[in-house]
């Protein structure tokens, strides 16, 4: 997807909004040209000292343009404003699907700071091509068409003089200052994503940097990234001075050469001598208007990078395509499997190669092996986060690639071993699974995963906020109040990736037995590399050796 595409199919349906902004805006600049032609006229001719009665035409006209002036500006600026912000929540909207779409296998190659920049300021662009670009060129167009003719009738070398001083500041000078900057502003908002991204990863891994040491060269490497987006800033800056200098110096060009063509008219009994004034001072309307067309032309440098940035995404393709028609899948119990699967998460690099898998109703498997021997590529499976290469994944028999994606995770739970904790309450992080839970079911979660007895120590109770990231939790109490989500959210089968991660031995054997007693009769597949889960399961599966061992054997 071009640039261009996007924002023409993103814009299309306000295209209403914007034609009507459009032409309040050509109203209003035309409402300003006029007011200073007639106001021109009027002062020349009052100074003849004509009857009163021979200006009263120009008298209602001069308080008709200053009043519409004003009213057409609001009407274009609300009119405006509406349909550009109505485009951006719409295209803000697409995005978000898309990557929601894309999770987790499809941004894979993105950051999160990055990603974060792209569906805020980057999304934001939008709002400066359609307001700031595209209505300043129509209205301009437009006006400066009319200026030209109004001009150009009472005096053709004025006429001549203003219509090329509108192309010199309307085109030429952001056709050069486009080219001038085009690496400035080409690069300011991959720049700001690098800044951020670098900020986003001081913060996060501030803790494991002052450990070792690294503080200085990240901070170093954050210096250098502000520097270059500085200088981006500053040839920016300097290009805009240039543009205002050469709005001015063709201001004064286009008067001059008025005041000197029409004076030789006025001479020779061509031109009236009070039309001088608005020969003269006309085009100073009409620059007011094109004098913001150099800074259009930089927001469009700016805004085009960041809707490449958008289409980038926009054009990935997700990694799991619904079908179009999906299979209702009937209530449990509900037997998993994998069957001869390959899998891969970059194409051309497999991480699994022939796997089988059944996971029956009420059965409690392990899964284990080393780190990369694609534990967790199966679970991205059987919650359909990933398609296989080869092979298929079937939920009772029935290929889940025909399965509504929604659908198959209302029965398939996943619980990863950074099950994300959001930065409000102990309650509304468990109604993410349940939004109308009542507290009671709350408790009866967090009571089925031995977390309600500290629960109601806590003097705010279910309203505990628990920090960003849960950090105001231990490990053990964020992984159990993971899986009191889980089970509110009522998942037949349950994947545990790694849910002793990080804790010794008797802690991590205390708390997979309580996990297995809250599954209840669920079916359970735990990913773990410790060799010990064995013991408390019906079967292990080694991924490394594709061996199945009984608990008994082992």
């Amino acid at each position: 997807m071009s640039w261009m595409r996007l924002l023409r199919t993103a814009a299309a349906p306000a295209t209403g909004g914007l034609v009507l902004a459009a032409l309040a805006g050509a109203g209003a600049a035309g409402a300003a040209v006029g007011l200073m032609a007639v106001s021109a006229w009027l002062i020349s001719r009052a100074a003849l000292h004509p009857p009163v009665l021979h200006l009263m035409v120009a008298i209602v006209a001069v308080r008709a343009f200053g009043l519409s002036r004003g009213v057409l500006r609001y009407a274009e600026r609300l009119a405006g404003h509406d349909a550009a912000l109505r485009v951006l929540g719409r295209l803000r909207a697409r995005v978000f699907t898309h990557l929601a779409e894309l999770a987790p296998a499809g941004l894979t190659g993105y950051r999160r700071a990055d990603l974060a920049q792209r569906l805020s300021a980057d999304v934001d662009a939008v709002l400066d091509m359609l307001t700031r670009v595209l209505l300043p060129y129509a209205v301009a167009a437009i006006v400066g068409a009319g200026s030209v003719v109004l001009v150009g009738a009472y005096s053709a070398a004025a006429g001549l003089a203003l219509a090329a001083g509108l192309l010199l500041v309307g085109v030429l000078v952001p056709v050069l200052q486009s080219r001038a900057a085009r690496l400035a502003d080409g690069r300011r908002a991959p720049l700001r994503a690098e800044l951020a991204t670098g900020t986003a990863d001081l913060l996060h891994g501030l803790p494991d940097l002052l450990a070792y040491g690294a503080t200085g060269d990240r901070l170093a490497r954050l210096a250098g990234v502000d520097a270059r987006l500085r200088r981006a800033e500053q040839r920016s800056s300097a290009m805009a001075g240039l543009a205002a200098a050469v709005t001015a110096l063709a201001t004064g060009i286009c008067v001059l050469v008025g005041l000197a063509a029409g004076a030789v008219a006025v001479r020779s009994g061509t031109l009236h001598g009070e039309l001088l004034a608005v020969v003269v001072l006309t085009p100073l309307a009409v620059f007011e208007t094109a004098a913001g067309l150099p800074a259009a032309a930089q927001h469009f440098a700016a805004g085009r990078a960041s809707m490449r940035r958008l289409a980038d995404v926009l054009s990935a393709a997700p990694p799991v395509i619904a079908s179009a028609t999906p299979v209702d899948v009937p209530d449990g119990p509900h037997t998993l499997r994998l069957e001869a699967v390959e899998a891969a998460w970059t194409p051309g690099r497999p991480v699994l190669h022939g796997i089988d898998l059944e996971l029956a109703p009420g059965d409690r498997v392990a899964l284990t092996g080393p780190s990369g021997s694609g534990k967790s590529t199966v679970a991205a499976l059987l919650v359909r986060f990933l398609d296989p290469t080869a092979g298929r994944v079937t939920l009772d028999g029935i290929d889940v690639r025909r399965i509504a994606p929604g659908r198959l995770r209302q029965i398939v739970g996943y619980l990863p071993e950074d099950a994300y904790l959001f930065d409000s309450t102990i309650a509304a992080n468990l109604r993410i699974a349940r939004p109308d839970a009542t507290d009671d079911q709350l408790r009866g979660a967090l009571a089925e995963a031995r977390l309600l007895d500290w629960v109601d120590t806590l003097p705010d109770g279910l309203e505990t906020l628990v920090g960003e990231h849960g950090r105001e939790l231990s490990g053990g109490q964020r992984r159990r109040l993971a899986l009191a989500r889980a089970l509110l959210a009522d998942f037949r089968v349950l994947i545990l990736d790694e849910p002793t991660e990080h804790l010794d031995d008797a802690t991590a054997r205390a708390l997979l037995d309580d996990l297995l007693a809250a599954a209840g009769d669920r079916t359970v597949l735990v990913i773990s590399h410790r060799t010990d889960v064995a013991a408390r399961v019906d079967r292990c599966i080694d991924l490394s050796r594709r061996a199945v061992a009984a608990p008994a054997a082992l």
